[in-house]
């Protein structure tokens, strides 16, 4: 492909705003153009932004639109990424890419993307921070004519902040669920502004007004705005649902530094816990529209899979969702190989989501399903697996590498009798790692344990795993037959059965932990919905990514066999049949290109040809392409993302179901015996107890006795 040099308009410091059509636009900040090619890392190209930018490296988030297509942001975390983004935008001569500075656990959630760069305060500083003229977010919640709200309550709320901000009061005319009218509270000011609800939209619309003030309105004091606690709480509220980890502490900085807003650690605590209470309640409103939510992703999806499971007390327990898009690309396009793992939240502790996903031909993940479970138990993971199956009913032999622990190693082999159960090999040397540490050996004898245990697990030949294993033996009989006992037919190359093409592990967990962020967790229903933008936008990119790929197979796969093509040098081939040669090198092996075996058996378990079967194929004038497996083809992995996804409509404005089923589930007791405080008997200096009351040491003011 001819190399082309595309110009980035990099824009940074403005803010997204939704249009009424959902599509978003980006207004506001600073812009600076660079130029950007294949050739060009994503090291170098984070590394020019953040110099342009002054601002930190580690901390850039960098997103893009696709072409023709203004509603999902695309992001850029890595090389692969970095190439995508520029095969998109082969045919235009510029491109926009905004940058936004991460924030730490005090950032505020609600905007589409977060642009403010944040401003370094310390705690200390706080109380003799002195707030500059606000310039936020708040500037345009009130825009102008025509401008929609969901209801007279939210168009309050917005009013509300927008008066803050712009520093003057007002008060009601109309105030109604109907209608709303508002005029300035100062007398002959001609601010007015009146909105009503729409029948044929169902929404809140503003129908007049007025922006002129004849006031003080624009000179901003905080004393103006009327700082109620309901709608203090509501401000944090979204605070919250950004970062539900927030502390008093960090709010009461925020408010102060963003809005002017001074809290003591008191009032932050308090307007915290009134936040989490409606953050409740709006969590059980969420959970009531679940079936509702499950019967429209099926409508908008057909052929795709959502499953709720409910208690005898109509509580939701645990849900399965599997998309059509997902299924059809799996079953058409992928190896029959699947990983299933738990992917942690970060801070919704009353759920887990276990995922089973797929890798595509260009060695990408691709998921198949997921759920949302009450608890990661052995029973919830056999019931996963049960959902799985049907969904994946004429899927035939399956592959799947897991952990071995949660009963998977027994559930697994009940539910699908007829695959092959590969035991990660990351979750296996984890447990090693921490047998051979509570043993007496040396650094250097687990070190040599360790890398034995990995060559057992790589190497194809039996001879070869036996060696490894006695050389583990002799160094310790029993770490040895702890081995063993492992079934080492579930991971090691030299004894596995099934087809794992290379894979001995997953980098899974990973994947799927850069799709949600703290704020999508709060609830199922932003979990499935932030899972479900996050898969469309993959789809449609590498959809798009693969329609400028010009060769057979695909680009992964191509530098794979370039690699094997250049070990080929120093082979000697020998015919022993029209199909039968013998490779002679530092090794003598035999290849049968009729049956597309090597005796190194790497051919068989990667499903490409090796070093050995090349050269026999460069031999005989045949094309190395024709002994791939399909999978690895451009044809193939086409396929693989030729069905769409498609979102869910009206999710903000779900209307409440009649279901009776509750929310949340119940917490499950962990296992194992509480923790417990000891008192540390080495600790010798403790501060004694001091009264409030005669401010004498060793006793408080309940048990005081003094006389005053």
């Amino acid at each position: 492909m001819e190399e082309r040099t595309i110009i980035a308009v990099c824009q940074f410091g403005g803010e997204f705003v939704s249009n009424n059509d959902g599509a978003m636009s980006y207004s506001g900040g600073e812009a600076h153009a660079i130029q950007i090619s294949h050739g060009m890392s994503f090291h170098n190209f984070k590394s020019e932004i953040a110099s342009m930018f002054n601002i930190d490296s580690t901390c850039l988030s960098i997103k893009y639109f696709l072409p023709y297509n203004k509603r999902t942001l695309i992001t850029i975390s890595g090389d692969k990424d970095l190439e995508r983004m520029i095969d998109f935008n082969l045919n235009f001569m510029t491109m926009d890419i905004y940058v936004s500075a991460k924030v730490d656990n005090r950032a505020i959630g609600y905007n589409v993307a977060d642009s403010i760069k944040p401003l370094a305060v310390s705690v200390d500083a706080v109380n003799h921070y002195e707030p500059q003229p606000l310039k936020t977010a708040w500037d345009s919640v009130i825009t102008d004519v025509g401008q929609e709200f969901d209801n007279a309550k939210a168009f309050r709320y917005e009013l509300h902040k927008y008066a803050y901000v712009k520093g003057f009061k007002y008060k009601y005319i109309k105030n109604d669920n109907v209608r709303v009218t508002v005029k300035c509270s100062e007398e002959n000011c001609p601010w007015r502004i009146h909105a009503s609800c729409s029948a044929r939209k169902q929404r809140f619309i503003i129908k007049k007004i007025n922006k002129v003030h004849t006031c003080d309105a624009g000179n901003f004091k905080a004393e103006y705005g009327r700082k109620t606690k309901q709608w203090l709480a509501n401000i944090v509220k979204e605070k919250l649902l950004g970062n539900p980890e927030s502390k008093p502490k960090d709010i009461a900085m925020d408010l102060n530094r963003e809005y002017g807003i001074n809290l003591n650690y008191a009032q932050a605590w308090h307007l915290k816990e009134s936040a989490q209470k409606d953050i409740h309640k709006l969590h059980e409103e969420l959970a009531t529209k679940l079936p509702w939510f499950c019967q429209r992703l099926v409508e908008t999806n057909p052929g795709s899979i959502a499953l709720i499971a409910t208690s005898a007390d109509s509580t939701i327990r645990r849900l399965f969702v599997s998309y059509h898009a997902a299924l059809h690309g799996f079953k058409h396009g992928c190896r029959s190989l699947l990983f299933l793992d738990r992917i942690p939240l970060k801070a919704n502790n009353q759920w887990k989501l276990l995922v089973a996903a797929a890798v595509d031909g260009d060695d990408e993940i691709f998921p198949v399903a997921f759920a949302t479970v009450e608890a990661e138990t052995s029973e919830s993971w056999y019931w996963f697996l049960e959902q799985l199956k049907c969904a994946l009913s004429s899927c035939g032999n399956l592959t799947i590498i897991s952990s071995r622990k949660m009963g998977l190693d027994e559930s697994v082999s009940k539910v699908f009798p007829d695959s092959f159960h590969s035991y990660s090999l990351f979750h296996l040397m984890e447990e090693f790692k921490m047998l051979i540490k509570n043993g007496s050996w040396s650094e250097e004898m687990q070190d040599a344990m360790v890398e034995a245990f990995k060559c057992a697990a790589h190497t194809s030949i039996l001879d070869h795993f036996t060696t490894c294993i006695e050389r583990i033996n002799t160094i310790s009989k029993d770490v040895g037959d702890w081995i063993l006992s492992t079934k080492p037919s579930h991971w090691s190359d030299a004894l596995f059965k099934g087809m794992r093409y290379g894979y001995f592990s997953s980098n899974i967990v990973e994947f799927f932990s850069r799709f949600l962020d703290v704020k999508d967790e709060s609830s199922v229903v932003q979990i499935i919905s932030a899972l479900t933008v996050k898969l469309t936008g993959i789809i449609d990119s590498r959809r798009l990514a693969s329609s400028t790929w010009e060769g057979t197979v695909t680009p992964s796969t191509e530098k794979k066999l370039q690699k094997e093509m250049s070990k080929v040098r120093t082979l000697n081939v020998v015919r022993s049949s029209d199909t039968l040669f013998e490779v002679r090198g530092t090794t003598v092996d035999v290849v049968n290109i009729g049956s597309w075996e090597c005796t190194c058996r790497k051919w068989q378990i990667t499903g490409l040809p090796c070093m050995h079967a090349i050269a026999v194929i460069d031999r005989t004038d045949k094309s190395v392409y024709d002994y791939c497996s399909r999978y690895y083809t451009t044809e193939c992995y086409t396929l693989t993302y030729s069905a769409s996804i498609h979102g869910v409509p009206d999710i903000e404005n779900i209307i409440c179901s009649h279901s009776e089923s509750s929310y949340p589930p119940p917490t499950p007791r962990p296992p194992n015996r509480p923790k417990r405080k000891r008192i540390n008997p080495h600790k010798t200096s403790v501060r004694p107890l001091h009264c409030s009351r005669c401010k004498q040491p060793g006793h408080n003011k309940a048990t005081c006795d003094t006389k005053f």
